[in-house]
C-alpha cells in the first residue's frame, strides 16, 4: 500500500507493519491510510481470521505521528486531524476479527491509540508506553482517545501518564492489564505472537466477533464531545511553538496562550 506501510497475508493472518525504523516508525497521513486500507482488506476476505500490528526494527511499535504533518496547523486543522485519528481508530477497532499488537521500544501518542483499540497486546520488558505532550508538542488528545486510555488504565493512572508525560514499561503496562502477554528475557516476540494467533485462530469466530462488537459500543456508549477542547488548544501559542522546537533541543516556554 505504501513503502511505509507493508501489508502482507500469511494464510489466515494479515500481518500490518510499520516500517520507518529511523523515524521510530512515526505515522504519516499515508500510512494511516494504509492501515484503515488493511482494515478493510481483512473484513473483505473471509479467510483471514487474525490482524497483526507490529512495527519494524525493534526500536519502535509506533514513536506518534510525524511531527511534519502538523505544519501550518490551527484550531480547524487540529479538529480535522483528530477526526482522521478517530476515523482511523474506529475502523481498526471495528475490523471484525482479533487485532494484536505486537510491541517493541517506543509506543507513543498516535501509536499508544493504535495500541489501544487493539483487542489484545503483547509486549517486551523494555517497551515504552506514554504520550508526552505536556512536555513536547502542547497538543492535546480526542475525546475517543481519552476513553480508550482511561477505560484501559482508569482516570487516576490516565492523569498521570499524561500531566506529568511518564512512560510506563513493559512490566508496568501488564501490572495495569493494559499488556496482556509480557515477552520476558528468555523468550522472543516472534515466539509469543505465534501462540496468541495460533490460540485465536483455534476460538469460535462469531464469538469472538460478538464480544469485540460489544466492548466497543459500551466504551462509545457515553462518550461526550470534545471538538471545542481540540479547538482551543490546537490553535494555541503553546502547540505553534512546540512543533516549532519538536527536535531541536530547545526545551518549549509554556505561556498557556
Amino acid at each position: 500500500m505504501t513503502d511505509q506501510l507493508d501489508v502482507e497475508r500469511d494464510g489466515p493472518v494479515l500481518r500490518v507493519t510499520f516500517n520507518r525504523p529511523k523515524a521510530h516508525n512515526a505515522m504519516t497521513f499515508a500510512m494511516y491510510q494504509g492501515l484503515y486500507d488493511a482494515c478493510e482488506m481483512a473484513d473483505a476476505d473471509d479467510g483471514i481470521r487474525v490482524l497483526v500490528l507490529r512495527g519494524a526494527g525493534g526500536k519502535a511499535f509506533v514513536s506518534g505521528t510525524d511531527i511534519a504533518q502538523f505544519a501550518g496547523f490551527d484550531g480547524a486543522a487540529g479538529v480535522e486531524y483528530e477526526e482522521r485519528i478517530t476515523r482511523v481508530v474506529r475502523r481498526l477497532e471495528d475490523t471484525e476479527v482479533p487485532t494484536v499488537a505486537a510491541i517493541e521500544g517506543y509506543c507513543m501518542g498516535g501509536g499508544l491509540a493504535l495500541a489501544a483499540v487493539c483487542d489484545l497486546r503483547l509486549a517486551t520488558e523494555s517497551a515504552r508506553f506514554g504520550v508526552p505532550i505536556a512536555r513536547t508538542l502542547g497538543n492535546c488528545l480526542s475525546m475517543d482517545t481519552y476513553a480508550l486510555l482511561v477505560g484501559h488504565l482508569g482516570p487516576a493512572r490516565t492523569l498521570d501518564l499524561l500531566l506529568r508525560a511518564r512512560q510506563l514499561t513493559g512490566a508496568q503496562a501488564h501490572a495495569a492489564g493494559f499488556v496482556a502477554e509480557l515477552v520476558g528475557a528468555e523468550q522472543t516476540v516472534d515466539a509469543v505472537l505465534a501462540e496468541v494467533v495460533e490460540t485465536l485462530l483455534g476460538h469460535a469466530p462469531l464469538t469472538m466477533w460478538a464480544t469485540k462488537r460489544a466492548v466497543a459500543r459500551l466504551r462509545r456508549a457515553t462518550l461526550p464531545p470534545g471538538e471545542d477542547l481540540v479547538r482551543r488548544v490546537y490553535s494555541s501559542a503553546d502547540f505553534a511553538t512546540g512543533v516549532r522546537v519538536f527536535g531541536t533541543g530547545e526545551r518549549p516556554t509554556w505561556t498557556g496562550t
